[in-house]
């Protein structure tokens, strides 16, 4: 399908993000998880969204497994359909921020080219870039999904941090190795990410 791009308008509503904000008693943020495979990202990810909650802010899990289920099921694994889905996945984050909401990703997203597309796309007043570094063997250790076994077996193509690279952020703004950090500590320190954002 050929798109116009002239012919396509961006509709301005009534409402801002900071009326919603207002509304809302928040700052509408993305804290972007990102790590290898099996490092906590979506624990983590659901703990702080429940803990949020509680509070009474309004936020929501995006999810690498769940948004492969419906918005993204049409992509695989390779590094140009890698890159697409982070595409996606920042424009709904955008779109999330721009309704007031506090948006929280799980995603391995293994590119520094691809965070950073995430970063612009969502704004960086918006982004919160959140190493989970909890290291390869720790990881494959605990393998849920036997993605690793497959990895090594050559049953998964280009899989992090075995077929594939993983590059690590170079100045997240937090780093958290669940291996060493409980999930209820790692909460905290999301928690007061979110609040010193705001």
């Amino acid at each position: 399908m050929t798109v116009y791009p002239g012919n396509v308008i961006w509709h301005g509503g009534h409402v801002s993000r900071e009326d919603r904000e207002s509304l809302f008693d928040q700052k509408a943020l993305t804290i972007w998880l990102t790590g290898l495979s099996a490092a906590g990202k979506s624990t983590l990810a659901f703990a702080l969204e429940k803990a949020l909650f509680a509070e009474g802010r309004t936020c929501y899990v995006l999810d690498g497994d769940n948004i492969r289920h419906g918005l993204n099921k049409n992509l695989g694994f390779t590094n140009e359909e890698r890159t697409e889905n982070i595409r996606r996945i920042a424009e709904v984050a955008r779109l999330m921020n721009d309704a007031g909401m506090i948006v929280i990703t799980a995603f391995i997203s293994p590119f520094i080219v691809d965070r950073e597309m995430a970063r612009q796309i969502i704004g960086q007043d918006c982004f919160r870039e959140v190493f989970v570094s909890t290291a390869l063997d720790v990881c494959e250790g605990r393998d849920p999904k036997g993605l690793y076994g497959k990895a090594r077996a050559g049953q998964v193509p280009d899989f992090t941090g075995i077929l594939s690279p993983y590059e690590a952020p170079k100045n997240p703004d937090l780093v958290i190795d669940t291996d060493h950090v409980a999930v209820e500590n790692a909460v905290l320190l999301l928690t007061k990410l979110i609040k010193k954002s705001g």
